[in-house]
């Protein structure tokens, strides 16, 4: 009996300190799934206008229209920002990577509560934004150090930024890992610690991702254009061919994906990458020659790409919304925010995005980039003379080995 009385006075010991010290992640995952925890609220944002025009349709109907007008709006709103040029696309795709950055952030908010305590979440998001702030410093300053090398050796502080950069990225980490050490408070561990691996993981989804999406921008904008073309041509087909014909589920997780529409949406994707591929190919290099039964058809080099970007785009690139429908599932929560009606969040459009722009990234360095010759000449320019020399020399002997030296001079 002693014994008994012993372990029940440690066991009621032990769960007294687990509500005082937070919520396991079984704890968590058990209140979410019994309702336990608030989830992200949803209210019907759609415009009054669109509201009281669409008032006599059905809910499907009316979801149906309503989807289809903010779409011709954000397709409308592509094409201004790309007529701008690319800064302004550098510069949206910042503010969606900070948007994204804000929706599953606070997702990681509603779910653990953060207790009410007002200071705890203060100095949460303070510590956030300054990982967002250093994520983004080293990875645009690792661009412009790549693409304007020339540029930031003309000059002497750009020079010293170019030439310790990952050293200063690194020590401005270190100083926000500090910072989390020391705000660490009894009682709240497990939380702190729950919203700081949050925080690491939204960023190398959010930003590692965009800053991929600047990168093959700096590729040509065709690598920027037609990749996302692809997956809002996608989104759209699969949709329309689920809406019109969709009768065999596809997945668990997204229950109102169907067979038909992923099917349709492949296709239809496909032949959409091929006719927008023709007017960026005609500027590039003589066709390739491609056979198919018996007969031969001449297709340009970035017509091949577009296979290959759209197929991407239509059967891997929704993976990437299934991928986001499990994580909404698992916290009950329909939509990243209600930042657009009928849509849902800006991450709930840039769920296949952010895959695409891996692939493309992947893609072009594994088969379209190759040694590039200014970048070694800027690079041989900042060695010292003694260094240089070595090179021409042991250039030189390697040309006159090969008889291209001689060929040159005996012409």
């Amino acid at each position: 009996a002693w014994a008994r009385c012993l372990a029940l006075s440690v066991l009621q010991e032990s769960e007294s300190e687990n509500r005082l010290d937070g919520e396991t992640a079984s704890d968590s995952e058990s209140k979410s799934e019994f309702g336990g925890s608030s989830p992200v609220p949803t209210s019907d944002d759609t415009p009054e206008v669109l509201n009281r025009a669409l008032s006599n349709l059905s809910s499907r109907w009316k979801n149906w229209w309503v989807r289809g007008i903010l779409t011709l709006a954000m397709i409308t709103f592509f094409f201004i920002i790309i007529y701008l040029g690319p800064m302004v696309l550098m510069t949206i795709v910042m503010c969606v990577q900070i948007k994204c950055f804000h929706e599953i952030i606070t997702i990681g908010y509603n779910v653990y509560h953060s207790y009410d305590l007002p200071w705890f979440r203060t100095l949460s998001w303070h510590l956030q934004l300054y990982f967002l702030l250093c994520v983004n410093y080293f990875f645009y300053g690792e661009t412009v150090t790549d693409y304007f090398f020339t540029l930031v050796q003309r000059e002497e502080p750009l020079r010293i930024l170019s030439k310790y950069h990952r050293f200063i990225s690194f020590a401005l980490y270190l100083t926000g890992f500090c910072m989390f050490v020391l705000s660490l408070v009894k009682k709240h561990y497990r939380l702190q610690f729950y919203m700081f691996g949050w925080t690491h993981v939204t960023l190398l989804i959010v930003v590692t991702q965009s800053h991929l999406i600047i990168h093959n921008l700096f590729e040509g904008m065709i690598w920027f254009i037609v990749p996302i073309s692809c997956v809002i041509c996608n989104d759209i087909m699969a949709y329309m061919f689920g809406f019109f014909f969709g009768r065999t589920p596809l997945i668990k997780l997204s229950p109102k994906k169907t067979w038909e529409g992923f099917i349709g949406g492949f296709f239809s994707t496909v032949l959409f990458g091929l006719l927008v591929s023709v007017h960026g190919s005609r500027a590039g290099p003589e066709g390739a020659l491609c056979v198919f039964v018996q007969r031969t058809v001449r297709m340009y080099p970035f017509q091949i790409h577009s296979i290959a970007l759209s197929t991407f785009a239509s059967l891997i690139g929704p993976f990437g919304g299934f991928f986001a429908s499990g994580f909404k599932r698992a916290f009950k929560i329909k939509d990243f925010a209600n930042t657009i009606p009928g849509h849902g969040g800006i991450m709930d459009r840039f769920d296949c995005q952010y895959l695409m722009a891996t692939f493309v990234n992947v893609y072009i360095a594994s088969f379209i980039r190759g040694p590039n010759p200014s970048k070694l000449i800027q690079q041989f320019l900042t060695l010292r003379p003694e260094q240089q020399l070595h090179i021409f020399n042991t250039l030189k002997a390697h040309l006159v080995d090969r008889g291209v030296l001689a060929s040159l001079e005996d012409a």
